[in-house]
């Protein structure tokens, strides 16, 4: 059974890679952003769901996160003349001014970046609880973002930055996305894991146990606001442009709600949910716009694709709270019935 699980897989990753190649190639630019939206709130649904869904903690600072790994990485691969356009009103910091990185190694620093400020949030932070832990990341999300705003000599500040090389592709956010599942899986599966989920289901016992629960508590949210970081990075260099007001809580209500829909706890309901949400939002944009039924005119509502959203996730936390998957896995062996109980033999025994 193991064995043709692993050639199923195997079977399952030439598919996906084959499409890639066929969507490259076949595909508009519109339908291939998407594709790449995809991928990239994977790897923020998968970041935030190891935070908020596998250890247990409340935490609404994934935008704040997000935002320095854009602004890191864009300014990092800038080209020099685009850095002059961009810096008019005030003349960029040194060295930033004057250095051009590739795209993976400025993509790893803004990951280290949102690391490290994570690691400066949790510090004080992290012993907090439930509603306390939510409103004070939510705080410092805001507080990045405010910075952000008024550093006109490093960030341009509300002007935004234009110009960002357009490097992110389908290669590089579904491998990132690849990559940061099967670390996700390594990392959830190992010990450290294991005490990360014992800490969401009771922190006195999982104490008591002999887990620490700063150490992990950190580990998780450093982590998680490194994947974060990339995510950023991605989006920001896909995009081509950005701005604080990108950065707001709004954004980390889109990744929140991907992960309560696909299943706080659940890598595969993150991955499913991540295609279902980001393609929803794309399909159901004629919520926005004005709608002519024969004779009836509807006045578009800007934002209304929003509220529609927001419905479902009312509706999912009352009747269907686990989500899509709940705590699940996916697995080849139980979608063949391998884990199916042998039958007891007479007498009682195997």
């Amino acid at each position: 059974m193991k064995r043709k699980s692993n050639i199923l897989t195997l079977i399952s990753i030439i598919v996906l890679f084959l499409f890639l190649i066929y969507a490259n190639r076949n595909f508009d630019a519109y339908q291939i952003r998407i594709l790449n939206l995809c991928a990239i709130y994977t790897i923020l649904g998968l970041s935030m769901n190891l935070i908020n869904g596998f250890t247990g903690l409340f935490s609404l600072g994934h935008a704040g996160f997000m935002a320095v790994g854009a602004y890191t990485t864009a300014l990092l691969t800038m080209t020099l003349a685009a850095k002059e356009q961009n810096f008019f009103m005030a003349p960029l910091v040194y060295p930033l001014n004057s250095i051009v990185w590739p795209f993976l190694p400025s993509l790893i620093l803004g990951g280290l970046f949102a690391a490290l400020i994570a690691y400066l949030v949790g510090a004080p932070v992290i012993k907090l609880r439930g509603d306390y832990l939510g409103i004070a990341t939510l705080g410092f999300a805001e507080i990045i973002r405010v910075v952000f705003t008024n550093t006109q000599g490093i960030t341009n500040g509300a002007l935004g930055l234009k110009g960002i090389p357009n490097t992110t592709n389908i290669w590089w956010s579904f491998g990132i996305a690849a990559v940061t599942t099967i670390i996700m899986i390594s990392l959830i599966n190992s010990s450290y894991g294991r005490a990360m989920k014992a800490i969401r289901e009771d922190e006195i016992a999982a104490q008591n146990m002999g887990i620490d629960l700063f150490k992990h508590k950190m580990m998780s949210l450093v982590i998680g606001a490194f994947f974060a970081g990339v995510g950023g990075g991605l989006l920001g260099n896909l995009l081509g442009t950005i701005d604080p007001l990108m950065f707001r809580f709004f954004l980390t209500f889109n990744i929140l709600f991907i992960i309560v829909l696909g299943g706080m706890g659940s890598i595969t309901g993150t991955v499913i949910s991540a295609f279902i949400v980001t393609i929803s939002m794309e399909v159901l944009r004629f919520l926005d716009e004005a709608i002519r039924i024969g004779p009836i005119y509807i006045k578009g509502v800007a934002g209304m694709r929003m509220v529609f959203f927001s419905v479902i996730l009312i509706v999912v936390i009352i009747y269907y709270s686990q989500g899509l998957m709940g705590t699940r896995e996916f697995s080849w062996n139980k979608l063949l019935g391998g884990n199916k109980k042998k039958p007891l033999a007479k007498g009682g025994t195997k």
